[in-house]
């Protein structure tokens, strides 16, 4: 199995432990400052150093990495409960009818279990399959998947934890990653400040109200809010792109 990482040092050792029953771990890093790797190894895990050229190619050097016939795909603030454990265990060692598996997440922010805004089940990409089944696309963030095998896709009943942000710096940092990632996704898109507008409020009321946000309290309006900001700053962003020269020209002062 492989846990991707990035100054993660707050999180790698629950991940990590989370998964003391894998007969490996790679722990796929991009060279973090923080000692998240001295700490990984200090676990048990094997550690690899892999520049960052987005998601897709990070996670395709980890799949890279692993020597077994079946892979987990675990991200460090995230952890495989006993249940799901229990539920990995039995797939392999059944050899069924599927060779990639869905995985359910459950989040947890701001102290509570997320049941909605988008955030249950949360299926990311699969995050069990076979060796050889599956690869990741090369896009930068919120990167998809290629499935290889003519099986149909499995879905876990058992669901994975995730703590995606220990704090609101965290959730702010994130927000300002992502979009920088994501304004290259749609660089090549005729983009205004205006359709920037509208994609945010559209995030806004998509995770608000048509995903049930409300429902989740004050945090589902944070979620909300969060997803309004990073779709606008991700759209601003790709307008600096295309406009570099305009974005860095300043006027000269005319006497």
């Amino acid at each position: 199995m492989y846990i991707i990482a990035y100054n993660e040092i707050d999180k790698v050792r629950a991940a990590i432990e989370s998964v003391s029953w894998a007969d490996e771990i790679i722990v796929a890093d991009s060279f973090s400052t923080d000692g998240t790797t001295a700490l990984a190894a200090q676990l048990g895990a094997k550690v690899i150093q892999v520049e960052f050229n987005g998601f897709g190619d990070l996670r395709n050097k980890a799949i890279e990495a692993c020597s077994k016939d079946w892979i987990f795909s675990l991200d460090a603030d995230e952890r495989c409960t006993p249940e799901a454990s229990a539920e990995i265990k039995q797939l392999i060692s059944s050899n069924g009818v599927h060779e990639v598996y869905h995985t359910p997440r459950r989040n947890f922010f701001m102290g509570r279990w997320i049941q909605h805004s988008g955030w249950y089940p949360n299926y990311r990409q699969p995050q069990l399959f076979r060796r050889g089944a599956m690869t990741y696309d090369l896009k930068p963030v919120h990167e998809g998947y290629v499935l290889h095998s003519k099986l149909p896709i499995g879905q876990m009943k058992s669901a994975i934890w995730q703590f995606p942000f220990k704090n609101m710096a965290e959730v702010m940092h994130k927000a300002n990653r992502y979009s920088s990632l994501g304004a290259e996704k749609i660089k090549h898109k005729k983009i205004s400040i205006w359709t920037a507008l509208l994609h945010a409020k559209w995030a806004f009321w998509k995770h608000y109200l048509f995903k049930l946000g409300f429902l989740d309290g004050g945090a589902g309006l944070v979620i909300a809010i969060g997803n309004f900001e990073g779709t606008f700053y991700r759209y601003v962003k790709a307008m600096e792109i295309q406009q570099e020269d305009a974005w860095k020209n300043v006027p000269k002062v005319v006497k």
